[in-house]
């Protein structure tokens, strides 16, 4: 559970961030709103590369902003980016290892483990395969799977399903509501396909210069004559 109250970010004389407070608390829970409406800078702030001018973020009860970058990474947060982090000269495996070397450990033999959410991902049969010889699905897939090691407890996935086939994005989508009972992990899905944010997310925050517009059930707030105007253009 991600809870925000009264969160403020400032560039310069630039409000990114205006006042934000919500609470949430699906297993997978969208993060829409226009260009410009303060979704990247809240992205960036739950990982530690902005600081708030005001307000507080607790994410299991745990205050999260006195946390670096790194705390927040061995308390179990995971971050996609619209463009994928392969290592292009690295197995599909090692990808996955890297990222486990890197976390607390879990208890759990590191093999079996990056066996495991291989497996989840649909990346078995590519797991020797170099970064530089899979295709855009497998790519995006691989970012999930990096997520997934080292007890996460938050996953931020920006734009994880763009590019992907009507087909390819089902399969993310299967995987993505899975994601609670594999991992035990909340995740915050930050995408422009509202048709996977509806598929995916059972609730849904909207945001519009830098503050909240709607916060709610994902088919309620889409539905919202606000939320349509602003974010939708209708």
């Amino acid at each position: 559970m991600i809870m925000i109250d009264n969160l403020s970010v400032q560039f310069g004389g630039l409000k990114a961030i205006d006042g934000l407070t919500a609470t949430l608390e699906a297993p997978v829970c969208g993060l829409i709103g226009p260009n410009g409406a303060g979704k990247t800078t809240l992205v960036n702030l739950l990982s530690g590369l902005v600081g708030a001018r005001a307000g507080q973020v607790a994410v299991d009860g745990l205050p999260w902003l006195p946390l670096s970058p790194r705390q927040r990474v061995v308390q179990g947060l995971r971050r996609s980016f619209q463009t994928e982090q392969v290592v292009e000269d690295l197995s599909v495996w090692a990808n996955v290892q890297a990222v486990l070397d890197q976390v607390p450990p879990t208890g759990v033999d590191a093999a079996n483990e990056v066996a495991d959410v291989l497996g989840y991902c649909g990346l078995t049969d590519v797991a020797t395969e170099p970064g530089q010889a899979i295709n855009l699905f497998q790519r995006r897939m691989l970012e999930l799977a990096k997520a997934l090691v080292g007890r996460p407890r938050l996953l931020l996935l920006d734009e994880p399903g763009a590019g992907l086939t009507e087909q390819e994005s089902g399969r993310l989508r299967e995987a993505l509501r899975g994601i609670q009972a594999f991992r035990g992990a909340q995740v915050l899905l930050i995408d422009h396909d509202v048709d996977l944010i509806a598929d995916t997310c059972s609730q849904t925050l909207v945001m519009d210069f830098g503050r909240r517009l709607a916060l709610g059930p994902t088919r309620e707030v889409l539905q919202d004559p606000e939320v349509r105007r602003a974010y939708l253009g209708t």
